[in-house]
């Protein structure tokens, strides 16, 4: 059975699973106290974006995404007092930009899926 050129073209403008899947997993984990492990699908959602993703906006707000998440976890690292983990260590400042830009990222892709 052949598929119609609306079909084919809806497929073509959605954004892969492998970034949007994440999007949503990201800021869940900060949410819930496993800030560290956050770094997983920050990546992927980000080499997913980059690489796969044919929206500029949605590259752009998986880089944002990244970005933010960044800067509290270069922080952890490379502070002497830090605490054990970089859930506890993480200002609620940060947490809620992390969860702001997965939600920026998370409207980007449902845009580019309603076109």
């Amino acid at each position: 059975m052949a598929r119609s050129s609306d079909t084919v073209a809806r497929e073509e403008r959605r954004t892969p699973l492998v970034v949007t899947v994440p999007a949503w997993i990201a800021p869940l984990l900060v949410l819930t106290g496993f800030a560290f492990i956050a770094f997983v699908p920050v990546l992927i959602t980000l080499v997913g974006a980059l690489t796969r993703a044919r929206d500029t906006v949605v590259k752009a707000a998986a880089t944002i995404l990244a970005l933010v998440y960044a800067i509290p976890f270069v922080i952890w690292q490379t502070r002497p007092d830090g605490a054990p983990s970089l859930s506890k260590d993480i200002h609620p400042g940060f947490v809620a930009l992390i969860v702001t830009a997965a939600a920026f990222l998370l409207l980007a892709i449902h845009r580019v899926q309603r076109r």
